[in-house]
């Protein structure tokens, strides 16, 4: 069956191919390949059959279409027409050469059999055969788009978090991957946590505008509020200490392959002390690279 993913267009640099044919062993990574290329922008078919593959890169290939690049997944699964792969990606190559690329992923046989015997997953070729037969028949119908590939991957000692990595950085080459959103997000404990927190932190300790009468009215976002709330040396000293955790941490998060980070600033009511630290570090956070910040007040409005 096939599956069509699409993600968020992400920066690419201009080295990157276009079209991008991903092909392998099976267990030696291609869904965690084809997930990295949707976070770079590509436009992401698994499974596409061998015959439609010319037309699908035509669409990509063309000044007029409205696909700019894309990736599809080629396998064993495409049964007795995968033979006519090396035909369809020959006359491909001739055609755009700099646009069209093939990526080949490999794994030594004990890597493979200790993936399928972790995951339990069937061997699409295990049918009347042991998983160690079905990798050896596997091998001998790849050999051929093998001796295709412009880039064979050996997949054997990376763990998910690496294969994406050598993945964003072979397609479109070093640091153009799609930007960690970074998500500074102010609430108030009488709402409830925000399920989508990753990281919590709780400025309750921090002085409460709510009991200034002048203040009440208005939030963290206010220049009075703000000035009040900063106005106390523990919350300098916060904001200085978790800017800098977080100047430290998300280059590791970026280095993982997260994708979203929230970090979530609560109080009381979500309206003075969390929306007037949550504006503040989201100041801090600007300059870092790689990101791309969004701060947010989600119970600011309530009454």
């Amino acid at each position: 069956m096939t599956r069509l993913r699409h993600s968020r267009a992400g920066a690419l640099g201009r080295r990157a191919a276009r079209f991008v044919v991903v092909t392998g062993m099976s267990g030696a990574g291609k869904s965690q390949a084809i997930r990295a290329l949707e976070d770079l922008g590509y436009f992401c078919v698994d499974n596409l059959p061998v015959a439609l593959i010319p037309t699908f890169a035509d669409l990509t290939l063309s000044s007029q279409g409205e696909i700019r690049r894309a990736a599809v997944v080629v396998d064993v699964r495409e049964g007795t027409a995968l033979a006519r792969f090396p035909t369809v990606y020959t006359q491909l190559k001739r055609q755009a050469a700099q646009a069209v690329r093939l990526m080949f992923l490999d794994a030594g046989d004990a890597a493979l059999l200790r993936r399928f015997s972790e995951t339990r997953r069937p061997h699409p070729l295990a049918e009347g055969r042991s998983v160690a037969e079905a990798i050896r028949v596997e091998r001998r119908l790849l050999q051929p788009m093998r001796r295709l590939a412009d880039q064979i991957l050996d997949t054997s000692t990376l763990n998910v978090h690496e294969l994406r990595r050598r993945i964003l950085e072979s397609t479109s080459g070093a640091g153009t991957a799609a930007p960690l959103v970074v998500n500074v997000l102010s609430f108030g404990f009488g709402r409830g946590v925000p399920p989508d927190a990753d990281l919590l932190f709780d400025v309750r300790f921090l002085p409460n505008p709510h009991f200034v009468t002048a203040l009440r009215p208005w939030t963290g976002r206010s220049a009075r509020v703000a000035r009040f709330v900063m106005r106390a040396p523990a919350a300098r000293r916060f904001l200085q200490l978790t800017a800098a955790l977080l100047r430290f941490l998300v280059p590791q998060y970026i280095a993982e392959g997260k994708s979203y980070l929230t970090v979530a600033i609560g109080c009381t009511g979500g309206r003075h002390r969390s929306v007037a630290i949550a504006e503040a570090l989201g100041k801090r956070l600007r300059g870092l690279r790689g990101i791309e910040l969004q701060v947010r007040h989600r119970d600011a409005a309530a009454g």
